[in-house]
């Protein structure tokens, strides 16, 4: 089973065309979907609320085929996020958290351990940002370090708290991980003036196993061990590209559960590297075909896979 830990909030979409609507969001929250919907046992670590909006996401969590043994329920409104989405599709976003439900995981809501099913955690977003649950969640990675795979998505959202506070975290969390899926974007504020490809190696170099970068439209780029490889992203017609770095990020690790390679010391061939990055980009490209965070499901990748899936390159 994978764990993913973070929030679970209401994504409020205000269109290129004036409309608006709402959308259930949040980077882990699209992440445990996605994999779920990939047919991998999936759990979802995260405090709810109990109003209309948490019942809905309970909901789309359940059906889709994750467990909510591990999330918690509280009288607290749903967080929510507005969500601006541009004329090319892309969104960006600002965050109404303060009493919300997301921020408010403790020590005491996570299980003191977990048992040999559970495989890999992941960790992303808000998860790393609003106390108390960024220092819960980075107090879990720490404890499960060496114990099995962890996979850390930064998806940076600055603004939210100080830099100072919020690169700790970050910086915590990445020296612990296994796996570091970020964006090209997110590299260029963890490591000013820095390419994608030097930010990489200064993460490998810090003892991470795996460094995935997304780099939207031009596919991915990864470093693990000595092989540096650059997978192309299928073309597709983008209605918006919500959701597609959770859902790439759920596709590496489905694919990674399905050849039994989650493991903390996890090692690659070439060839698998470039397949595994192929899926996660298939993955990434098929969400980017409708509106809001809708992952593909395991159905789908397979009827897409023989057309879609791009060459890789060292």
């Amino acid at each position: 089973m994978i764990v993913v830990c973070g929030e679970a909030l209401i994504d409020m979409i205000s269109n290129a065309d004036g409309t608006q609507q709402t959308a259930p969001g949040g980077g882990p929250f699209n992440t445990a979907r996605a994999i779920a919907r990939l047919g991998v046992p999936t759990a979802f670590l995260g405090r709810l609320s109990d109003d209309l909006f948490g019942q809905q996401l309970a909901g789309l969590l359940v059906s889709d085929g994750a467990s909510l043994e591990l999330a918690s329920i509280g009288s607290e409104p749903t967080t929510a996020a507005m969500a601006i989405v541009n004329s090319e599709g892309v969104a960006e976003y600002q965050f109404l958290v303060q009493g919300t439900s997301a921020p408010g995981l403790t020590p005491e809501m996570v299980p003191e351990r977990f048992g040999p099913h559970v495989t890999a955690l992941y960790v992303g977003t808000l998860g790393l940002v609003l106390e108390p649950m960024a220092s819960t969640l980075v107090d879990l990675i720490v404890r499960e370090q060496g114990r099995r795979l962890l996979m850390v998505d930064p998806n940076i959202r600055v603004g939210l708290v100080p830099d100072a506070e919020y690169r700790d975290h970050l910086f915590t969390a990445i020296s612990k991980s296994t796996i570091v899926k970020a964006s090209e974007t997110d590299l260029e504020w963890l490591y000013p003036g820095v390419g994608y490809v030097e930010a990489a190696e200064r993460i490998l170099g810090a003892g991470v196993r795996l460094v995935v970068v997304t780099l939207g439209a031009a596919g991915a780029f990864a470093a693990h061990r000595d092989l540096r490889i650059c997978v192309n992203a299928p073309q597709v017609e983008v209605v918006d590209t919500i959701g597609a770095g959770d859902a790439f990020g759920a596709g590496l690790l489905a694919w990674l559960h399905d050849h039994d390679a989650l493991r903390p010391d996890l090692s690659l061939e070439p060839g698998e590297l470039k397949e595994s990055l192929g899926f996660a980009c298939l993955a990434g490209a098929l969400t980017c075909t409708r509106a809001g965070a809708e992952p593909p499901w395991k159905s789908e990748m397979a009827l897409s896979a023989g057309a879609m899936i791009p060459e890789g390159k060292t």
